[in-house]
């Protein structure tokens, strides 16, 4: 009997089991003996997320407008000095420059305009006004070509007018963060009155070298010079030069104090070849 009770129970549970394969709970029934319940489960493993929704490119669904490229803008600067004595000697001078400046990845663009005026014991003693404006392009990181044009009107040394204006290659010795240095060399046309003199026009060469130097963050210094030789008489020539150191004291303002030398081979009749005077001004950019 008891042989028979198991046979019956083993039975019953291989049935039970043989249900796994339904999606119900099944019920199996051994009368007098026992019951037994199966309930399917069943377990997922290794879930795999929803793909992920595509962000929209903006709110509305735009798409984006292209990156704006970097803007090089002008840079300005103004330099004003005054300088006055009293007592045995009274005199007085007032200089006014501006400067700019405009630099892109192939093409750098510089344009000046100074006035200078002074007395002593009530007489002018200066009074000139310059400007000058190039344009280089460059082919290279120090290699480019310049174009430049340059006025002068000085009515202490009887210098009516006298206009350049020319084409030129130059080349960069020295170009990186602190330092530059440039070469530059060309060809231009002159005209010019001197007082009594008429007018007159001629061709020139134009040689020139530039430095500057950033001491540090505070300081800077430069110099510049420029000959201008008459191509078929060489001994008539100008020669330009500046030299200068500025000291910040912020962001826009500084201390400039430069020296400016123009020297004529062949001045009007009765002036001096050379012509220069020390400046401290005030400079602010902007």
């Amino acid at each position: 009997m008891k042989t028979l009770n198991k046979l019956i129970a083993a039975t019953g549970i291989l049935a039970a089991f043989g249900g796994i394969a339904s999606a119900q709970t099944q019920y199996v029934t051994v009368t007098n003996f026992v019951t037994v319940t199966v309930t399917n489960v069943v377990t997922v493993t290794n879930m795999v997320p929803p793909a992920a929704t595509p962000v929209a490119a903006t709110t509305t669904g735009k798409t984006p407008a292209p990156a704006v490229p970097a803007k090089n803008p002008w840079q300005h600067a103004v330099t004003l000095g005054v300088s006055m004595t009293r007592g045995n000697s009274d005199s007085s001078m007032f200089t006014a420059v501006y400067e700019g400046q405009h630099k892109t990845a192939f093409d750098e663009y510089k344009v000046g305009l100074s006035a200078s005026y002074g007395d002593q014991n009530g007489s002018q003693s200066v009074n000139n006004y310059k400007l000058f404006g190039q344009w280089n392009h460059l082919f290279s990181d120090r290699l480019f070509s310049y174009a430049r044009v340059d006025g002068l009107r000085d009515i202490i040394a009887e210098v009516d007018y006298r206009a350049s204006i020319g084409p030129g290659v130059g080349y960069y010795l020295v170009k990186n963060t602190n330092t530059t240095l440039a070469v530059e060399g060309g060809g231009a046309f002159e005209a010019e009155r001197l007082d009594d003199t008429g007018d007159q026009t001629f061709a020139t060469l134009r040689l020139a070298e530039r430095f500057e130097h950033k001491v540090n963050d505070h300081v800077r210094i430069w110099q510049n010079v420029e000959i201008f030789p008459q191509v078929d008489k060489f001994d008539n020539y100008v020669v330009n030069f500046e030299a200068g150191v500025e000291t910040a004291l912020s962001k826009s303002f500084s201390l400039k104090t430069f020296v400016d030398d123009s020297y004529d081979n062949r001045p009007a009749p009765g002036k001096l070849k050379n012509d220069a005077k020390i400046i401290a001004a005030l400079g602010y950019k902007f």
